[in-house]
């Protein structure tokens, strides 16, 4: 697994393509703007993230599908009702933008949808 806090050369991203697969598993600090990309598990990126000084309400999970450049906010890691997240997605309509604006942020020079 990788940590970013920049946006991904399309070198990087295609580095990432070869080492992980067409889909990569992000975790998302939604207030630093950190993404932990590759991990096996979004709770091994939690860690990571919450070991650099993240807030665990501020760290969700989902993906991005590199040959159909679609991303998703699904991740067991999301299930959270103590804040009103009893699902895989990411209800909130706040923190799903937040996600999807990074994850477009970090990856923009791959162009993802």
């Amino acid at each position: 697994m990788e940590f970013f806090d920049r946006p991904l050369t399309s070198e990087k991203v295609r580095d990432l393509w070869h080492q992980y697969g067409d889909y990569l598993k992000l975790t998302i600090d939604i207030e630093n703007e950190w993404i932990v990309v590759g991990s096996g598990l979004h709770a091994d990126a939690e860690k990571l993230l919450l070991d650099k000084g993240s807030n665990q309400d501020n760290i969700w999970g989902g993906g991005v599908n590199l040959k159909n450049r679609q991303i998703d906010t699904t991740a067991v890691l999301n299930l959270r009702p103590r804040m009103n997240n009893d699902n895989l997605e990411i209800l909130d309509q706040k923190r799903r933008k937040k996600f999807i604006k990074i994850t477009k942020k970090l990856f923009k020079n791959y162009g993802l949808k």
